[in-house]
């Protein structure tokens, strides 16, 4: 990916995909556990739905807990705004009309498995990053970049450890 001189107004996105030797259900469920992640070596600590949800489907709400030497500890709520099993999984972060970010998981059935694509995009609400950027206005693109990087790493591994449960290797 290439992120340099990108704002954060600029909505930067992020996306990753790998191909599990497993059928689309197999890997639907995997990527719609909310709970499946936290603890797995991201920012992400623990994570619970809310409003008596369950399970995923759109309007549902969960809330996720963080943690990251740079910004501390925080919780989101996000709202799931695309559910069509075995195909997509999306939701928005804070507000589903004015995001801080978007995330989404693809699934397509491929070569008798399964390609998985995670996808993220920053905004265009404000976010922790904003505040950081707002503190060094002049670092903004750098502090853009490192979060991207950040985060195009942890979707990698969240895709790797998906891959691995999928396929029996976890």
């Amino acid at each position: 990916m290439e992120w340099t001189g990108i704002r954060y107004a600029d909505q930067p996105t992020v996306e990753v995909r790998t191909w599990i030797d497993a059928p689309p259900p197999r890997v639907w469920d995997l990527a719609t556990d909310i709970t499946l992640m936290p603890g797995r070596g991201g920012e992400l600590r623990a994570v619970e739905w809310l409003d008596g949800a369950a399970v995923p489907a759109p309007g549902a709400r969960f809330a996720g807990h963080n943690e990251h030497a740079a910004f501390g500890t925080w919780t989101t709520t996000s709202h799931v705004v695309e559910c069509e099993a075995p195909r997509v999984f999306g939701w928005a972060v804070t507000d589903p009309r004015q995001p801080s970010a978007s995330w989404r998981f693809s699934l397509r059935e491929r070569d008798g498995g399964t390609e998985l694509t995670h996808w993220m995009r920053m905004g265009p609400g404000r976010s922790g990053l904003s505040l950081a950027i707002e503190r060094a206005p002049e670092q903004e693109q750098k502090i853009v970049f490192v979060r991207m990087r950040e985060l195009e790493r942890g979707m990698s591994a969240t895709l790797d450890v998906i891959k691995a449960l999928a396929e029996g290797d976890a």
